[in-house]
């Protein structure tokens, strides 16, 4: 019987022939699969906003760093390396600022990943897997659903 996969926000779900479902928090909205012996892998590509003149992204071999392009990605050059806001998990630009969804929350940035404040550290929305800029609203989906934060991350309401 073949190995089956489903692709979805805010979860991935990989069947393999062998282990069983597996479900990863990371956002799978961007990646490729690939195959190994009886098991399919989805492997994240990196996040990559417009700013306008540059470009943001989650550096793909190291989620705990920025990388910026200004020269339409031909070469990225580290904006922010360091593990103490966690893992990068999603990116989005939002007005002049860059929102981003780490392992340790919302973290948010005014000089384009350079340096970032923490916005949200909070486990009552569960743990946030992606988020998104609608307006003057962000909203971010969580291991306890949609939310929805009208000041910039600093808050969150569940949206039904």
């Amino acid at each position: 019987m073949p190995a089956l996969i489903s692709a979805g926000i805010p979860f991935c779900f990989c069947v393999s022939l062998w282990s069983g479902s597996r479900r990863s928090n990371r956002k799978p909205a961007l990646g490729t699969l690939k195959k190994r012996i009886n098991q399919l892998i989805f492997n994240n590509m990196a996040n990559l906003i417009n700013l306008g003149s540059e470009l943001l992204r989650i550096c793909p071999t190291n989620s705990n760093k920025i990388e910026g392009s200004t020269n339409d990605g031909r070469s990225w050059s580290t904006r922010y390396s360091g593990s103490s806001n966690g893992a990068f998990y999603d990116l989005t630009s939002y007005g002049n600022e860059v929102i981003a969804i780490t392992s340790k929350g919302v973290y948010g940035s005014i000089n384009g990943g350079r340096s970032w404040s923490s916005r949200y550290t909070g486990s009552s929305c569960g743990d946030f897997q992606s988020i998104s800029a609608n307006g003057s609203e962000l909203l971010a989906t969580t291991s306890k659903g949609l939310y929805v934060s009208k000041n910039g991350g600093r808050s969150w309401s569940k949206r039904n």
